[in-house]
């Protein structure tokens, strides 16, 4: 089963103005990882779509109707991480294995993909990414150890983390679509700080490793002019291309980052010092 919404782009002039609850509304994808579907949030920013396919019996991609495409992949890329079990994806009759945290690039063209998992007690849980593509790229599988691994941030700044680029030129070849995965260190608490703005691209946060009765307050919105949104494990934010995009938790945890727009520059940022930010 198969079931999507549509968000549609908001001026920052608007958002100024909404309370907690259109804020949710507007940015939070709060309906993911559920049993035996697969849930879609298109979003008119770089007509983003992201979602989730947890396959206790087999899930195959179908089209929605905002796509106007015989099938997904018709003009479109996708990004895949595994936040569950073990499982697989099937894409034109060949199978992808994919352990916890491991990544999938699907490449525009591709008709037929099926999602499945090894154990239907401990399903595998598959965050989905998909954005616009001009041509066909190979289908490339890249686990957590292939990944190019950045360590930023410190202890004393409680941001110590470790960015892994997945699905991002030198590893995989894209059209537009950008993936990876940001580990924060036991005793950090921020990701992404110092924030940016990057006017060129817009990005979705989904939220992992989140412990029970914790949780990461997420900061958006222009940089004077900020506003936070709670949000618990395995819910995704939308971030538009003239907001911050950081957060902070009551603990550690993981988050995957996605993005999509003008250039595959992931350095194209405007950083917004910390002393300045309103």
């Amino acid at each position: 089963m198969t079931k999507y919404s549509s968000r549609y782009a908001s001026s920052p002039e608007a958002v100024k103005k909404y309370d907690t609850q259109e804020l949710r509304n507007e940015f939070l994808i709060d309906d993911l990882m559920q049993a035996d579907e697969i849930v879609l949030t298109y979003s008119h920013y770089d007509r983003y779509v992201a979602g989730s396919a947890v396959p206790v019996n087999d899930l195959k991609l179908e089209t929605i109707d905002p796509l106007k495409a015989n099938y997904f992949l018709e003009r479109r890329e996708m990004g895949i991480i595994n936040v569950g079990g073990s499982g697989s994806v099937v894409v034109e009759g060949t199978s992808y294995p994919l352990d916890f945290k491991d990544a999938l690039y699907i490449g525009s063209g591709n008709k037929e993909v099926v999602f499945k998992s090894n154990d239907s007690k401990n399903p595998a849980k598959f965050y989905i990414n998909s954005a616009p593509a001009h041509t066909s790229y190979p289908t490339v599988k890249v686990s957590l150890t292939e990944a190019n691994k950045l360590q930023l941030g410190a202890m004393e700044t409680a941001n110590h983390r470790t960015v892994n680029q997945m699905i991002i030129g030198g590893v995989v070849t894209t059209c537009q679509l950008q993936m990876g995965m940001t580990e924060l260190r036991p005793g950090s608490v921020w990701n992404t700080m110092p924030a940016h703005v990057h006017d060129r691209r817009m990005e979705v946060y989904f939220y992992l490793d989140i412990p029970e009765n914790q949780a990461v307050c997420h900061f958006m919105g222009q940089p004077q002019e900020t506003r936070h949104i709670w949000m618990n494990n395995h819910q995704a934010v939308i971030s538009p291309p003239w907001s911050i995009h950081s957060g902070s938790g009551t603990s550690n945890y993981t988050f995957i980052w996605g993005m999509a727009g003008e250039n595959l520059d992931y350095g194209d940022m405007d950083v917004c010092k910390i002393n300045e930010l309103r």
